[in-house]
């Protein structure tokens, strides 16, 4: 522990990747003395499960402008961060650490070991040289500011004094994630989910867990997204189906997830265009039987027989003897398909948290309060979310890396004045 007298530089709250980003660029820039305080039993936790245990670091997007796109929550904020430290610089830093990122053909990027425990070794030897130390089960129950000082109770009764204060304590959907930054006067929007998967209770879906489209286009309401998708023994998941969620957490949330969710499995075809192909069909292949082979790239044969089953087609049904009802029953199921969601239910790997610290209250360039001097924010604490595809990690090292800078700098700056 340490005293008023001898206070730590900098303690940081939350044994994650924007954490102890946070704590080694402001350990690698030069700061000393540096504490990170985790709650549960073991550091890192979310990236060693993510990308099924390979994480997904980053995404391979290197234009600030774009890359802020992928974020449902901070998209105006992000893009003078991402100027200053973007997946480039992600790609670097972990080279300059032994650790060489693969770019995957949907644009995530892994270490090319697949193994997540590759990134936590990057990151805690890192910690470890720069002489930063973190203490497990060791969760924060009570934050003041005495003077200059910050004072961390924990909830064994441990009371630390710190110089400044880092908060990385992830989505503040838990109440031990929002004390420290409440206890000192900050404001945060209310956390709902964000990244999960769509219950659907239908028939066309039964007995088909596992099947999978290649770029499917989603609608509920306002919200539009497209990408793969995955039919699952609850309903549906996949990027589709989790980038929906992402755009979609606040105004899903205010209607409980019950909403009517209509699924173009092609992608791009229009039920007009379909009827164009099945008309083709006709000519050149009438006495071939429809159920027998689906001729739209993408769907599959066990999808395409559900399909055709529920347009009212037999088996023995030829194209030649195809009816105008069937023909636009099909061309509807496949390009305009609706469905009653009933519900969510949590993408494990990709779980994150809309909502968070105000970002209006921080200087995004610092990540430091406007309130509070020396208190600093990092993560997914913060009011920004993205979707699945690494960009909430880089969100993490981003803020991450920016708060320990700024830290560093401010420590600095207080040392000469009083020298």
């Amino acid at each position: 522990m340490s005293s008023p007298q001898n206070p730590h530089n900098l303690i940081v709250i939350g044994g994650g990747a924007a954490g102890f980003f946070g704590a080694i660029s402001a350990a690698e820039a030069g700061l000393q003395n540096i504490l990170i305080l985790e709650r549960g039993p073991e550091i890192l936790t979310k990236v060693r499960i993510s990308g099924g245990g390979r994480c997904n670091v980053t995404h391979n997007c290197y234009e600030p402008r774009e890359l802020v796109e992928n974020y449902p929550r901070g998209v105006k904020s992000l893009i003078g961060a991402f100027h200053r430290f973007q997946p480039a610089d992600t790609i670097s830093w972990f080279a300059d650490q032994g650790v060489a990122l693969k770019v995957e053909s949907d644009g995530r990027m892994f270490p090319t070991t697949d193994n997540s425990e590759t990134i936590i070794i990057a990151l805690t030897s890192a910690a470890q040289k720069n002489g930063i130390a973190w203490h497990t089960r060791c969760g924060v129950a009570e934050v003041r500011k005495i003077n200059e000082l910050f004072e961390v109770k924990t909830s064994k009764g441990q009371i630390y004094f710190t110089k400044s204060l880092l908060v990385a304590t992830g989505g503040i959907r838990s109440e031990h994630a929002r004390i420290p930054a409440e206890d000192l006067g900050h404001k945060l929007s209310d956390p709902v989910p964000s990244l999960f998967t769509f219950k659907i209770e239908d028939y066309r879906l039964h007995g088909l867990p596992g099947v999978s489209v290649p770029n499917a286009l989603l609608r509920a309401g306002k919200i539009e997204t497209q990408g793969p998708l995955l039919i699952t023994h609850w309903g549906l998941s996949g990027p589709a189906a989790l980038k929906a969620s992402a755009w979609g957490a606040r105004e899903l949330s205010e209607i409980d997830y019950q909403f009517t969710l209509e699924i173009n499995w092609t992608g791009s075809e229009t039920p007009d265009s379909l009827e164009r192909i099945f008309d083709e069909q006709r000519r050149k292949n009438g006495k071939r039987k429809v159920a027998k082979r689906s001729i739209i790239d993408g769907i599959s044969h066990r999808l395409w027989q559900r399909l055709t089953e529920t347009a009212g087609i037999t088996e023995a049904t030829t194209w030649a003897n195809l009816t105008r009802e069937q023909s636009s029953h099909l061309a509807y199921e496949l390009a305009a398909s609706k469905f009653k969601v009933t519900g969510k239910s949590l993408n494990k790997e990709e779980f994150v948290t809309c909502g968070g610290v105000l970002l209006d209250d921080l200087n995004l360039k610092t990540m430091e309060s406007k309130s509070v001097p020396n208190l600093y924010f990092c993560g997914e604490v913060l009011d920004i979310d993205g979707i699945t595809g690494g960009f909430n990690f880089q969100s993490a090292w981003t803020t991450g890396y920016l708060a320990g800078l700024a830290i560093n700098e401010r420590l600095h700056c207080i040392s000469s004045e009083m020298v």
